[in-house]
């Protein structure tokens, strides 16, 4: 089946768990920008060293950059009969340059997903997440700032969106396998 979808959500909504379920019931690459400003902070790349500064502020990495690696990654073979954004886009300026980006290449969107999560019981899972990785971006205070940067910058792309008629919203709490079939059943008239 080709899809082609973004998945939206706070930090500490499972969106990267949830993407690879669904990639894989889909078969379509999931695309994850955190995965790669990680692989970029561990390799020291020049790039994984400026988003390191934001990462470890809590603050986004600057469009430009951003941008360039997701057309980049979109290019690729596997991503030409469909894919699943998971961290992109955030920002309404990153919208219209994934627009461009989709127009250019003769396709669109087919569903924008929203996962909701409670703001503790996210706290809570970034915290625990935190402690069983040892994840330094993981702090109390840089998760609240990812939260606060999250409702200022990202969750407004969820009413763009809803305007176009491509948001179907999921709740994230519960066990994998009842969230990854909410989202399944919650798509099935957007990829039909």
């Amino acid at each position: 089946m080709s899809a082609r979808l973004v998945l939206l959500g706070p930090p500490g909504a499972g969106k990267g768990t949830q993407a690879a379920r669904i990639s894989e019931r889909l078969n379509v690459p999931a695309i994850s920008t955190g995965d790669i400003f990680r692989a970029n902070v561990a390799e020291q790349t020049e790039l994984g060293k400026r988003a390191q500064r934001y990462m470890d502020a809590g603050e986004y990495v600057p469009d430009e950059v951003t941008n360039a690696m997701v057309r980049d990654r979109l290019a690729q073979t596997d991503a030409v009969d469909g894919f699943l954004l998971d961290g992109y886009p955030r920002t309404a300026d990153q919208v219209a340059e994934l627009d461009g980006m989709l127009a250019t290449a003769g396709t669109r969107l087919g569903a924008v997903v929203e996962l909701t999560a409670d703001t503790d019981e996210v706290v809570t899972r970034l915290l625990k997440r935190a402690a069983e990785q040892g994840r330094a971006d993981d702090t109390e205070s840089v998760i609240r700032r990812r939260l606060e940067v999250y409702a200022e910058q990202t969750a407004p792309l969820a009413d763009l969106y809803a305007e176009r008629g491509l948001l179907v919203q999921v709740d994230g709490i519960g066990a994998l396998d009842e969230v990854t079939d909410r989202i399944m059943t919650a798509l099935e008239p957007k990829l039909a």
